[in-house]
């Protein structure tokens, strides 16, 4: 297995341990052979050489490990962040490009479609890096993926905002469900919702904690696999064409990306079809753009405005009325870096189960013990306490909230989980602050300003249920909301892994 020479391990808070053996079984050929043994030669490039009886030599193939094989093995909690698999690399995605380009060359029928998917932390972390502003950086990224031969380029906020709603459809059922079985006065300990857009989180849920916790764990797709869905289902319907003629490609802000869009769940076997069939990392990008000479985003010149952010709801319209699509426009959620799960799912409740019509300054939200574990109350008029949601970002927080609910003593009804300190914004495959500000004071300053650019321009924000892209995507899509449709585009499942090896016990 080959390891990407740009990932590397630093911060180890959001990383209980790293894999210590591969337990991938591999199936040999038994071959029936006159002579004993066998005598294998390593080269200096570290291949092997089989010697045959005659003298000759046979190169040996390498065993490859693919994110699946991963995703099943109980070898370790969560490796991703540590390995690029080579069908989720830089490489894999110019091969794509490569193909299609060529194909034209050759004037040969080229059907394949490329879409590729942004997600708003990635951009924010290269308008930082290039000290530019979102809006611009967004353009020039948009601008490269055309350049290299995307056919559209969409931001994924419509995907975002349908999770988050069908976050809140999630808990209203589980909270009134929950009330109507359980008498008024009761002492019952609650039962917390954990959200599941972080494959890391995920992936240790599954494999530590296994059957007791899964039922905590939100059944909603992540907005990368919602996404998904939509391209190769909503998108291949308008563009008459195959969802297996669409390849599509997702930027993200960490390696476990490339996880999830591997689970088996987001993906028909028989059809060899994915819902995302490649995720490229901030750090990736940031590394083809030096690979091709773009010393900056600078460097990228958009040549017209067909290589700038298209919307994905405008290019549907656009094949139904026959119009030129409109120029798409990045947006960003209210609240936490990470999305703001937690106090979009808030307000949103609040209006529905007890007429409190709240803005996002309104919130009361509290750091508690560290910075990375934030409480939020909605309270009534006479102080009384009717929700409290939380932030609990690192490993470090999820474990005290894991031990928590084994002690029966989690207070919380919903809390927003992330595996990296800091969230989605500090995410493992995020450009880092520079070699010399590797000090506790000026990485936190680092940060702090990655959360100053994404809360900056308010212009660029939209409530989930306020964004008209929505409601058309639920009616033309899925028929409306609370649809079967809906049920199996929106919704998944998670699975324990069974532990095949005690080589990581691990004791709190």
């Amino acid at each position: 297995m080959a390891f990407s020479g740009i990932v590397q391990l630093t911060d180890l808070d959001d990383f209980i341990t790293p894999s210590q053996e591969c337990i991938k079984p591999v199936k040999i050929e038994k071959k029936v052979t006159k002579t004993k043994g066998a005598k294998i030669k390593i080269e200096t490039d570290s291949s092997y050489l089989e010697e045959l009886p005659d003298g000759s030599t046979k190169k040996l193939e390498k065993v490859k490990i693919t994110l699946a094989d991963c995703l099943a093995c109980s070898g370790c909690i969560t490796s991703a962040e540590t390995i690029l698999i080579e069908q989720q690399s830089g490489q894999a995605l110019r091969d794509i490009f490569s193909i299609k380009k060529q194909r034209k060359i050759d004037n040969e029928l080229s059907n394949k479609i490329i879409v590729v998917s942004l997600q708003i932390q990635p951009i924010i972390s290269l308008a930082k890096k290039y000290n530019i502003s979102i809006k611009e950086a967004t353009n020039k990224v948009s601008a490269y993926f055309k350049i290299l031969g995307a056919d559209y380029v969409f931001d994924i906020k419509v995907a975002e905002d349908i999770s988050l709603i069908e976050q809140k459809r999630e808990f209203l059922d589980h909270y009134q469900n929950h009330a109507s079985s359980h008498d008024s006065n009761s002492n019952d300990i609650k039962r917390p919702i954990l959200t599941s857009a972080c494959p890391g989180w995920v992936c240790y849920a599954e494999k530590v904690h296994g059957s007791w916790i899964l039922p905590f764990i939100s059944q909603v797709k992540s907005a990368q696999q919602i996404m998904g869905s939509i391209v190769k289902t909503h998108l291949s319907e308008k563009l008459k064409t195959l969802p297996s003629d669409i390849y599509h490609i997702t930027v993200m802000p960490c390696f476990d990306k490339k996880l999830e869009a591997s689970r088996p769940d987001f993906a028909d076997e028989s059809k060899e079809l994915k819902d995302v069939d490649l995720v490229i990392t901030t750090v990736e990008v940031e590394q083809m753009l030096y690979e091709d000479g773009y010393e900056s985003l600078d460097y990228v010149k958009i040549k017209d405005e067909g290589q700038f952010l298209d919307s994905i709801v405008n290019v549907i319209n656009g094949f139904d009325s026959g119009n030129k699509p409109e120029e798409g426009r990045l947006l960003l959620n209210y609240g936490s870096g990470s999305g703001g799960h937690a106090e979009n799912v808030l307000i949103m409740v609040a209006k529905e189960l007890f007429g409190q019509d709240l803005n996002f300054s309104e919130l009361n939200i509290r750091t508690l013990k560290n910075s990375d574990f934030k409480e939020l109350t909605l309270e009534n008029v006479s102080g009384e306490v009717l929700l409290r949601f939380a932030i609990a970002n690192g490993f470090r927080n999820i474990q005290n909230l894991v031990q928590k609910m084994k002690r029966k003593k989690c207070t919380y009804d919903l809390v927003e989980i992330m595996a990296c300190p800091s969230g989605c914004l500090n995410g493992g495959a995020q450009i880092k602050a520079s070699s010399k500000e590797t000090d506790s004071s000026s990485i936190k300053t680092f940060i702090a300003e990655m959360e100053r650019i994404y809360a900056a321009d308010s212009n660029f924000k939209c409530l989930p249920n306020h964004n008209p892209d929505v409601k058309t995507t639920y009616d033309d899509w899925l028929g409306g909301k609370n649809t079967e449709k809906g049920l199996h585009y929106l919704y998944t499942e998670y699975h324990e892994v069974e532990k095949l090896t005690n080589s990581l016990a691990i004791k709190w």
